[in-house]
């Protein structure tokens, strides 16, 4: 199946004024949640976003800053900063102020009150979740209106975080992923005249350290806003705890300002060569997601000697600091870990695997949730431990992995064998096995029941990843046909195995009918009946529709209202 190009529609540009009385007009007949017209809403928005980007990449900066605020004051952006906030996994956790926006008339409120010039935020509501190593690290959440303020001038910001942000940066952006990042490694580490040192870099509470003069200085932005949210401060236990450096860990906007922050160590690592052939020779090369890098060298003197001077130069005038327990040297025969691959140069070839650390990582949520569910019917558990590992084998089914897939299905099965013998102590093993594991795909020992199957890893084959260009930019119209194909192909293997889901998905051309924007994994989706199951409309194809969410809840809820723009168009 070919890829099919979803384009998006971007409007040429006007002058100001004009953009303005588009967003006052757009706006001025809305009156309520449901009747928000979604596909004018993200026309305005892209336009100005586009128009961000254009004008940063042209470094005109005083026109950067007047589209920013034409945007933060148009209810179309309001709109779709209220929508991120109450759909996304935070939507059911709330700040210190205990409030949700949970029906649509306090949705309408938000936006309506959204943008005051009496804004101020509260402090966040401090709590705790754990890490690998043991230790515990601190997240602050925002009140439902701290967060839609943030989510509206992240949409201001983005596109000049795009256009500035290193290209071989993975780490909290559009379009990029961890396979991105490690596909990057590949490439610099691949081949036989590859650089065969490695500098793997960690910052030492990067979040919670960043400088926020330089903050304030730096990020292209209202000014008193971002001052106000990085003094807001934090409530832990009762108390009001001030902050005095860094952006919370729970804020929306918090990734992109620390991206911010590190962008430009790429630029600063070509100073350090006069020529190009000393470039050259040196090898160095940054391959960075979030605060986690590696930088490569042709010898490890180099690397000690000017790069991480030169690293720590740089961070100490953002108020950072290099992590020196975690900060290493390594020669690549001897291997590093990185998002959670281990890449190491073996016979002549870079091999890349899931780590040991992550291996086990895996391995004891498998075997926790099942001690957590003792007593639980087995559709239950499988239930439980299907999107765990369809979730962790689409991870690493990019690199060299089948080998550890085979063990870790060994690994999995014996934690399964355990726990139906556990419920069983009086029956036999041949007895066990009939009643929780059947022959199927000819297979035997498959963890099933009736109409349900536990995925095994070694079901997911390998699938190359191909990695996005360095200077795509998802702000620029120029790349709006090359990231829809990727869409076409990342989409293609999310539906994997759900042939109607895929098909759908594949005649719609990737859009929500209702608002016309894409549909991935990250939105997520409803499958909408055009007839209804009540009034006997059936299952086929020419009866399913796929709809946002937010866009099925808006069609039921006013389908009985009569139509509305981009709602009754796949009636």
């Amino acid at each position: 199946m070919g890829s099919i190009p979803i384009t998006r529609s971007i409007q040429p540009e006007v002058d100001m004024d004009a953009s303005l009385q588009d967003c006052d007009v757009a706006s001025a007949a809305w009156s309520t949640w449901h009747h928000v017209p979604w596909v004018d809403a993200h026309r305005v928005v892209a336009r100005l976003q586009a128009r961000i980007a254009k004008a940063t990449k042209a470094g005109e900066w005083r026109k950067v800053r007047t589209l920013q605020k034409l945007l933060t004051k148009s209810t179309s952006a309001k709109a779709l900063a209220v929508r991120r906030v109450t759909e996304n996994q935070g939507a059911r956790t709330p700040g210190v102020d205990r409030q949700l926006w949970d029906t649509p008339d306090a949705k309408w409120h938000a936006v309506v009150a959204l943008g005051s010039t009496q804004y101020k935020p509260l402090p966040l509501r401090r709590i705790y979740i754990p890490k690998t190593n043991g230790d515990k690290r601190p997240l602050g959440i925002p009140t439902m209106r701290d967060r839609a303020m943030q989510a509206l001038h992240l949409l201001a910001l983005d596109p000049v975080a795009e256009t500035t942000g290193d290209p071989h940066s993975y780490g909290f952006r559009r379009e990029r992923s961890t396979a991105d990042a490690i596909e990057q490694v590949r490439n610099v580490l691949g081949r036989d005249a590859s650089p065969k040192w490695v500098l793997e870099g960690d910052i030492k509470g990067c979040f919670d350290n960043i400088s926020h003069d330089w903050l304030a200085a730096n990020v292209c932005m209202d000014k008193g806003i971002l001052r106000k949210w990085l003094k807001a401060g934090f409530i832990e236990t009762g108390k009001l705890f001030p902050s005095q450096a860094g952006t919370p860990q729970g804020g929306i906007i918090s990734p992109v300002l620390a991206n911010i922050a590190l962008d430009g160590l790429q630029h600063e690592l070509t100073t350090l060569f006069s020529t190009v052939r000393q470039a050259r020779e040196a090898k160095v090369n940054l391959v960075r997601y979030a605060d986690d890098f590696i930088i490569t060298g042709s010898s490890k003197e180099l690397l000690e000697e000017r790069v991480k001077p030169l690293i720590v130069q740089f961070l100490a005038a953002r108020g950072l600091a290099l992590s020196e327990k975690k900060t290493k040297i390594t020669h690549v025969t001897e291997g590093f870990d990185f998002l959670g691959w281990n890449v190491r140069r073996f016979h002549r070839m870079l091999v890349t695997q899931p780590s040991k650390k992550n291996v086990k990582a895996f391995l004891d949520k498998i075997r926790d949730h099942l001690r957590s569910h003792k007593a639980a019917a087995q559709a239950d558990v499988i239930d439980k431990l299907a999107p765990v590992i369809r979730g962790w084998a689409n991870y690493h089914r990019s690199q060299m992995a089948s080998q550890r897939f085979s063990r870790c299905d060994h690994q999995i099965w014996k934690a399964l064998w355990r726990w139906a013998c556990r419920r069983h102590p009086e029956k036999g093993a041949r007895w066990i096995k009939k009643r929780y594991f059947k022959s199927l795909k000819g297979r035997d020992w498959r963890f099933a029941t009736m109409d349900k199957l536990l995925p095994t890893l070694s079901e997911y084959r390998k699938r190359p990843h191909t990695k996005v260009k360095a200077e795509a930019n998802p702000y620029d119209p120029e790349y709006d046909e090359y990231f829809s194909k990727r869409l076409a192909r990342k989409m293609d293997g999310t539906l994997e195995g759900r042939r109607k889901l895929r098909w759908l998905w594949w005649m719609q051309e990737g859009l929500c009918p209702a608002c016309q924007q894409r549909i991935t994994r990250e939105s997520g989706w409803h499958l909408h009946h055009i007839i209804k199951r009540s009034q006997r409309g059936s299952d086929k194809l020419t009866n399913l529709v796929l709809l946002h969410p937010n866009c099925h809840m808006q069609y039921h809820a006013t389908e009985n209202d009569g139509p509305v723009a981009g709602i009754s168009m796949f009636k």
